[in-house]
């Protein structure tokens, strides 16, 4: 006995050890079309697709019977969301995020395309052993929102596909498109027959898609890869001009209707809900399942329900009105109006109102660019506001405004609901959100909400690649940029919101920042490139506190420059950075690297 416990011990460990080495195998992952029939196997047994897209918690996803997650892109986080969920049994549909044409990324530009390409493949390579992995996602609404898209995109989603399948057979590759109502169809039909599923984003129109994806012609295997409440591009506005939302129990109704609708189409492998968590876009609550204090709302109940075939044991409070006293009308600035809340909650349990008043910006929200959020007003909800009945004192500044109520049960469920007001005169500018430094605008590690998105001059000629691999100064990706004219000049603009010229609130505050850095090289050596910070004057309503630029004149090497910023008024940056060039006699090409607001 005394020889026998150490030598299992040593066994024990030897073989702990063993088992740590082999590397976890991931499952083979097909699509079967029989006729009309699709369906997703797994290993060999049918699985269909009960999932959510967005960043919340998969322990909860799973308590709620959800299997999948969807994601948009690759990043640091990756590996742990993959490891996160396989630890839970769900499974990833592994986005990538592929260029968008309104960013600035061109389908006709070789080097962006080579660049976007093998930095696919290095992803692919990297996970496609991994066994949560069910699926590739390449790009998220990449073909735009115009009438046609370019054909250049789906001949590169071709091109991506097929190598994406060469290097990982075990896993299907799925391409996922804003509607389908602006030739999406047709251009998988047409240039891409190495995609095997089309991931189909939908909103207001879920319910209609199986008879709307025949109608155009649809024969893929699809996947909603978006699905929920009508967007604010969708729904009326009101007499202001701003869309009223409905309150998140009328919007579990919208999940249950396109869902069902899904589920009895025999060509649709399942369906990711749109959101699993919060975000500010088009208002604090319009898409999200979850508060950011973690709370679901009734999509989840509505969903659980759905997947599971039974009801949560604790479902969230139900709003049965939420109203104005009174004629909703354009309002005096400094006016007291009364809001009356009926809610209650299945289980009887004690509810806790939170009243929140905040500016409401007018805005689409189509294509889900990062969003600063509105300025809250606490102090107008006044002391006598009751969990049924807010008392709220208006602001002096004009404009448009949302009175939200935030419902809690205590116990982990949650309801919302929303007034779209107006009060008379003209808005005041917003103060800026205040962001941390160093912030970085372009490189690598680039993570500022700035987009390169405001192009300038002869823009046909302007090509920017934000992913150029050769000789980066930090990191392994720099920017490059070739303006491909004899004459003229251009530019870019990186702005916040994207596409805002200082008509709409946003920018941030950078107050304490010193300086803004950047390395810049030439090809050649010689190239002369103007880069500043703060381009939108003082005659737009929302435009930058600070103007500053440099005049460059590069050489072949890289260069470090300073911009100081040291005493200037931070307190509104819209355009954190731009660029312009221009062409004497042959065409320009610079790089630029590590550009950092510190």
């Amino acid at each position: 006995m005394q020889f026998y416990a150490p030598t299992m011990k040593i066994f024990s460990l030897l073989t702990c050890s063993f088992l740590l080495s082999i590397p976890l195998l991931s499952a083979k992952v097909t699509v079967q079309k029989e006729g009309e029939k699709a369906t997703l196997l797994v290993d060999g047994k049918p699985f269909e697709v009960h999932g959510v897209g967005g960043g919340g918690s998969l322990e909860a996803l799973k308590n709620n019977g959800g299997n999948a997650v969807r994601t948009w892109g690759i990043d640091e986080n990756t590996q742990a969301i993959l490891d996160d969920a396989h630890s839970k049994g769900i499974k990833v549909a592994l986005g990538f995020w592929l260029g968008h044409e309104r960013h600035g990324f061109s389908y006709t530009d070789w080097d962006s395309n080579v660049n976007q390409a093998e930095t696919l493949f290095a992803a692919v390579k990297k996970y496609k052993n991994h066994p949560a992995l069910l699926l590739w996602g390449l790009g998220n609404e990449m073909e735009g929102f115009e009438k046609s898209s370019n054909p250049a995109i789906y001949t590169q989603i071709e091109y991506l596909a097929r190598a994406v399948k060469e290097l990982d057979p075990n896993h299907p590759v799925m391409t996922g498109t804003a509607e389908i109502g602006k030739k999406q169809i047709a251009g998988l039909n047409r240039f891409c027959p190495s995609v095997d599923i089309h991931g189909i984003n939908s909103y207001g129109g879920g319910p209609s898609i199986p008879k709307r994806y025949r109608e155009g012609g649809g024969v893929k295997p699809y996947l909603i890869t978006e699905f929920g409440p009508a967007g604010t591009w969708e729904r009326p506005p009101n007499k202001w001009g701003m869309p009223n939302e409905a309150t998140s129990t009328a919007k579990a109704a919208d999940y249950r209707n396109s869902f069902e609708a899904f589920k009895n189409d025999p060509l649709c492998l399942g369906s990711f809900a749109f959101m699993w968590g919060t975000k500010q876009e088009a208002s604090a609550t319009w898409f999200g399942m979850l508060l950011s204090t973690g709370e679901k709302l009734a999509a989840v109940d509505e969903l659980s329900k759905l997947w599971t075939g039974k009801s949560p044991a604790n479902l969230c409070p139900v709003i049965e009105s939420i109203e104005l006293v009174g004629p909703n009308k354009e309002f005096d600035p400094g006016a007291t109006i009364t809001i009356k809340l009926k809610a209650s909650d299945p289980e009887s349990d004690p509810l806790e109102v939170q009243w929140i008043l905040t500016e409401d910006w007018k805005e689409v929200a189509e294509g889900g660019d990062h969003r600063a959020a509105p300025p809250q007003y606490p102090k107008a909800i006044l002391p006598e506001s009751t969990n049924s009945t807010a008392k709220i004192k208006l602001p002096d500044g004009g404009g448009t405004y949302r009175i939200y109520a935030f419902i809690r049960d205590g116990k982990g469920s949650a309801a919302t609901g929303n007034i779209s007001i107006k009060i008379k005169g003209d808005r005041k500018p917003v103060p800026a959100e205040k962001l941390a430094t160093p912030i970085v605008i372009a490189g690598s590690a680039q993570n500022g909400p700035w987009a390169p998105s405001g192009w300038m001059g002869d823009t046909a000629k302007l090509k920017l690649d934000e992913a150029f691999t050769d000789n980066p100064k930090v990191g392994s990706e720099c920017a490059k940029v070739n303006f491909n004219a004899d004459a003229g000049w251009a530019g870019v603009v990186w702005q916040h919101p994207a596409g805002d010229w200082g008509d709409a609130p946003g920018g941030f505050n950078l107050t304490g920042a010193k300086k803004l850095s950047l390395w810049a090289r030439g090809k050649s050596g010689g190239e002369k490139v103007t880069v500043g910070i703060g381009l939108i004057n003082e005659e737009k309503p929302y435009h930058d506190t600070v103007s500053q630029k440099l005049d460059l004149t590069l050489t072949k090497q890289w260069q470090n420059f300073t911009i100081d910023l040291s005493g200037k008024d931070l307190t509104r940056i819209k355009t954190a950075l731009y660029f312009t060039t221009s062409a004497n006699g042959a065409p320009v090409e610079f790089h630029l690297d590590d550009i950092t607001i510190e």
